[in-house]
Order: structure tokens, then C-alpha cells, then sequence
């Protein structure tokens, strides 16, 4: 499994790769004692599967971060080139030359204090701490690191901003004031409940006016100013029901706005593009709410407006996940759930009555003395 090497008096200690099963030194001493020392702590990590090869801990975090990035292709092309531009402007400037085991968790700590104190918001400080982590953390899988160094690092809290929901009429007032292409989009944003990336990505086969449904496949992305279509956001598809008063104003919409080809897009740019939320937000979006009570009203809060609506008419919160296309019942609640009903008063009454009923408690038959102890007792 390993022994020591005397060559040109130097005491060498070598290895077989549990892996590769070849031979490889694990150092070169000028004393036998600490070759022997050394032999010994070699051949116990072998044998508890603690050993990792000195050549595969010296690997310089940057190389091994492109090597692992390469290997993402599970991820969506937009979420991908967010990890490349994190790996450049936070995290390599920082690790980049220093080795896979100099890394310290100390030295994350340090790294993540250092961005939340330049100003770095906490959201995006957290991101690159997470592409950090995953990537030491399949340093740890194949090996190349015994531990990951980014565990349990102390991360800034992230201030959750209250969502905004929207009444029927705030929503009527702004289809009212943006550019008659858009009318219906903002219809189908606020009471369909599909994402806005969904809704470019929608094309004219994907919209059944009889069956009153919009199926939804895949989802555009603006990255580095290009559009990229790809998969909705938890790779399911889903079919999504269209309200009756919707129904006709998307097939005039069809009509009037969308070319006959099954595969033209339904809420395209006035070019005949795909639709570029950043335009559409800049020229469209801001301009109609301006001089009004819903400046600052963002474009997804149409969505949140949709899961309100469904649970102010009493829907089940299954209903609501189906219809958001949200990938687990637990991901509505989280998020809407505050919006039903408390069930205080119900709670107050079951707690109540069974504190009124251990008050009253079990009633005790009364016994009758026998007749002999009635005639001593006389």
C-alpha cells in the first residue's frame, strides 16, 4: 500500500493510487524519521478513504473552477453565463491562483465580509458564495479536497420586500393605458399567472381558443442582449386555464396582432421580433403608470396579482399551485400562504373547549354506606 524509497539520501515515501493504481510519491525527506511519520499518516488515511493526492489539492482554484463549469450543462443558458460573470468579477480576482488546499474557511469568511462591506447587495453576495461552494463542493466529490472549506459560512440576511398585489381595477387601469398590442398581455400576465419570459415565448399554436387554455413549453431570456428560448423555469409544461372574458379579447388579439404561421409569437415587439422585456419595460411599462398611484408597480407583480385573486375567491391552495405552475404545493403556501384566511377564531374554540371540558372533569358515583357500619356508626 505504501513503503519509503532511499535515493541519493533522500527518504521518499510512496504510494499506490487507490484510483489509477499506480505508484506516487507522497513526499521527500531529508530524515527517515519523517518519511516514517509520514508513511504512517499515508498509509492510515488510505485505509479510512481519507487520502487525497498532493498533486489533485495543488490544482489552482481557477483551473479547477473552469473544468467544473464546463460540466454545467444541466444549467439554463442565462443562469450559466450569471456563474461565469460571478466567477470573474468576485470570486477568481479573490482564489483564482491560490490552491485547491490553502483554501481556509476563514478566508471565505473573510471574502463574503469583504463584499457585503464594499456595498455588494446581500442577494448577490450570496450568489457568488454559492458558486463558491458548489464548486468546492464537487472538488470534494472527485476528490481533490477532503472538506469544503465555503460550509457553513455566515452569509448576509436578505431583507424580503412585501409583495404588491393589484385589484381588478388597478389592473383594468394599466391594460386601459399601455399601447393596444399590449392590452391583452397585461390581461394574461395578471389572470393566467404565466411568467413574463413565458408569455414572449408563447406562440400562436400554444393558444387554444376552444378549449379556453395557453400551453405553456418554454421561456425567453434577454442574456448579453441576445434572446434565448429554453425551458420554463422548472422544466415542466403546463396548460393554463384562460377566463371566459379573456377568451375573446385574445382571439381578436390573434386577429389583429399575430401573424398565421402555428410558430409566430403571440406578444411580439412591434418590429415582428421576439419581445424584449427591457424595452418593453422602458417604453411601454413605466411610460403608463406614470402620474399614477402605481409608479413603481413591477411587471411580475402581475403574477402575485393572479395568486391573490384566485385566493380572495376561496381556491385551494392546489388549485393555485397548479395554476402558477409551480413545482410543489410547499413553494405556494410559502409564498401566498399568508394570504388566506386565518383560522384564529376556529383555533380559539378548539382550545377553549377543551380546557372548559378538563375543568368539569370525570363526575364520581356517590356510595352508599352498607347497613352494618349504618348501625355501628348509630
Amino acid at each position: 500500500m505504501a513503503r519509503i524509497r532511499n535515493h541519493r539520501s533522500k527518504w521518499q515515501v510512496l504510494y499506490r493510487d487507490p484510483a489509477t493504481k499506480r505508484e506516487r510519491s507522497a513526499g521527500v525527506f531529508n530524515r527517515k524519521v519523517d518519511a516514517t511519520r509520514q508513511l504512517r499518516a499515508v498509509e492510515y488515511k488510505l485505509e479510512v478513504g481519507e487520502w487525497i493526492d498532493p498533486t489533485l489539492q495543488a490544482t489552482l482554484y481557477a483551473d479547477w473552477a473552469w473544468t467544473w463549469i464546463e460540466t454545467r450543462s444541466d444549467l439554463k443558458p442565462k443562469t450559466l453565463d450569471g456563474y461565469v460573470s460571478l466567477l470573474n468579477s468576485r470570486i477568481l480576482p479573490t482564489f483564482g491562483d491560490v490552491r485547491l488546499r490553502d483554501i481556509r474557511a476563514i478566508d471565505v469568511e473573510q471574502w463574503v465580509a469583504g463584499m457585503a462591506a464594499g456595498g455588494l447587495s446581500p442577494s448577490r453576495t450570496r450568489q457568488a458564495y454559492n458558486v463558491l461552494s458548489s464548486s468546492l463542493k464537487a472538488a470534494v466529490r472527485s476528490d481533490m479536497i477532503r472538506v469544503n472549506p465555503a460550509d457553513g459560512a455566515k452569509l448576509p440576511k436578505i431583507k424580503i420586500n412585501e409583495m404588491r398585489h393589484l385589484t381588478p381595477a388597478e389592473v383594468e387601469t394599466i391594460a386601459n393605458r399601455v399601447e393596444d398590442q399590449y392590452e391583452v398581455l397585461v390581461y394574461v400576465l395578471a389572470y393566467c399567472a404565466i411568467r413574463a419570459g413565458e408569455a414572449v415565448a408563447l406562440k400562436r399554436k400554444n393558444v387554444n381558443i376552444v378549449r379556453s387554455e395557453l400551453r405553456v413549453v418554454e421561456s425567453a431570456t434577454e442574456i448579453n442582449g441576445r434572446i434565448e428560448f429554453g425551458a420554463t423555469k422548472n422544466r415542466r409544461n403546463r396548460n393554463v386555464t384562460v377566463p371566459k372574458f379573456l377568451v375573446k379579447r385574445v382571439e381578436e388579439h390573434l386577429n389583429s396582432y399575430v401573424a398565421q404561421d402555428p410558430d409566430a409569437l403571440v406578444f411580439g415587439s412591434p418590429l415582428g421580433g421576439p419581445l424584449r422585456l427591457s424595452n418593453f419595460r422602458h417604453r411601454v411599462w413605466t411610460p403608463a403608470l406614470e402620474g399614477t398611484d402605481l409608479e413603481g408597480v413591477r411587471i411580475h407583480d402581475l403574477r402575485h396579482t393572479a395568486a391573490s385573486i384566485l385566493i380572495n375567491q376561496g381556491l385551494h391552495p392546489k388549485i393555485v399551485q397548479q395554476h402558477l405552475g409551480h413545482s410543489s404545493i410547499v413553494v405556494t403556501m410559502d409564498r401566498y400562504g399568508h394570504l388566506y384566511p386565518s383560522d384564529t377564531e376556529r383555533v380559539q374554540d378548539a382550545l377553549d373547549a377543551a380546557f372548559e371540558s378538563g375543568l368539569v372533569g370525570p363526575t364520581t358515583p356517590s356510595v352508599e354506606p352498607e347497613a352494618d357500619q349504618m348501625q355501628t356508626g348509630a
